[in-house]
């Protein structure tokens, strides 16, 4: 089924009804926002690269296994979650960083703004999300998005070899990226990558509640001196680095 852009444009504001009616007998039925999280947490992570190694991969690695996200063999159209990248001095003054890249969980996030069916959205604790009920893969978000932290899903994944059932399997076409494992955060864990960081990796990534001013998280960044990638932006990411 193809669509003309006016139909794509015109969608966001007819998904708030509920359901669309795109051709005959066929619906787009629009399952509502998850807004249940409190507005009185404010998740947020911070990464110390001074204890971030290339050779460490725990938290990708966890990252794929929580969360069902498999190497197809396709460098352009495999799809990362978080990534490491290395960042060189240009004058040379100190050895290359090698940092973890993930989805910024803005609290002003350009892939919500261009969504035209409200498939990106933020719940009131921050976390932005995807829902893929909404999605029509138009990749808007993923032009907006200053990170390249989204995905495409380009090929249908096989249930059987998912890894967690606790994560549905995605399907093909839509746009995906990560959750800080939400659904571990609304169980009281931690995110997979930071839990396996701190158990098997160099203890560089720390994961909190930004608003509770006891929280280790709001100490380090009150305190410590830290940056945020592309601040200039003014899109207030909330994936902090110390080191950088």
């Amino acid at each position: 089924m193809t669509m003309d852009r006016r139909t794509v444009l015109g969608l966001g504001g007819a998904v708030a009804a509920g359901a669309i009616l795109l051709a005959p007998g066929v619906r787009l039925i629009a399952a509502p926002n998850k807004t249940e999280a409190s507005g009185a947490q404010r998740w947020a992570m911070l990464i110390d690269v001074n204890h971030c190694t290339a050779a460490c991969t725990a938290c990708t690695d966890a990252c794929r296994t929580e969360n069902n996200v498999p190497l197809f063999g396709d460098p352009k159209r495999d799809i990362h979650w978080i990534r490491k990248v290395e960042v060189q001095d240009e004058e040379g003054r100190r050895p290359p960083l090698s940092l973890p890249v993930l989805c910024n969980h803005c609290e002003h996030p350009p892939c919500v703004h261009v969504c035209p069916t409200e498939a990106s959205f933020i719940r009131k604790d921050g976390i932005v999300l995807v829902d893929k009920h909404r999605c029509i893969g138009c990749r808007y978000c993923m032009i907006a998005c200053p990170y390249k932290a989204r995905s495409l899903v380009y090929f249908q994944v096989d249930v059987d070899k998912a890894s967690n059932p606790r994560v549905p399997v995605r399907g093909k076409g839509v746009v995906e990226k990560c959750t800080f494992c939400v659904h571990r955060v609304d169980d009281g864990q931690q995110p997979a990558c930071v839990e396996a960081c701190q158990a098997a990796g160099e203890g560089a990534m720390l994961f909190g509640d930004l608003n509770d001013p006891q929280s280790e998280i709001a100490q380090r960044v009150r305190t410590l001196k830290t940056e945020t990638i592309r601040a200039d932006l003014g899109l207030k990411p909330h994936v902090h680095y110390q080191g950088l």
